[in-house]
């Protein structure tokens, strides 16, 4: 990935970013993707971030994805993989908080339970509940 602190490459979601975005890129047949996405959706509904889902795969499996994992935050399709090599993306899922000034805060590969925690945390909420079994991480 870039790096924290680098500048996002500028695609259709970031264009005039009045606010912080997450951009989370996915394949839906991927079961690390399928365990996070919930969760971020739960941060949205909590007072998170926009969230920007980034799909490299196409529209019908993207809405389906979606729907499945209970999903309604925006979603991208990242045709022909452009966007995932800008930001050299090796693995799925992949996480960067993009901040209006158009720099990376924060990033995460696969599933780690402290880095979304920490996230949450940024906007005061709690993505996880106490009753919850959560693996602290999980591979992508």
């Amino acid at each position: 990935m870039i790096g924290v602190g680098k500048a996002a490459p500028v695609f259709a979601p970031l264009e005039n970013l009045t606010a912080p975005v997450l951009l989370a890129f996915f394949k839906i047949n991927c079961p690390t993707c399928q365990l996070t996405f919930p969760y971020l959706q739960r941060l949205v509904d909590r007072g998170g971030p926009r969230i920007v889902g980034v799909s490299q795969d196409d529209a019908e499996g993207t809405a389906e994805f979606a729907e499945a994992f209970g999903v309604r935050f925006e979603m991208v399709l990242d045709a022909g993989y452009a966007a995932s090599r800008d930001y050299g993306l090796e693995y799925v899922p992949s996480m960067m908080l993009v901040e209006p000034d158009g720099r990376i805060s924060w990033q995460s590969e696969a599933f780690r339970k402290v880095d979304l925690e920490e996230l949450a945390s940024r906007w005061g909420v709690q993505i996880f509940d106490f009753s919850e079994r959560v693996p602290n991480y999980k591979p992508g």
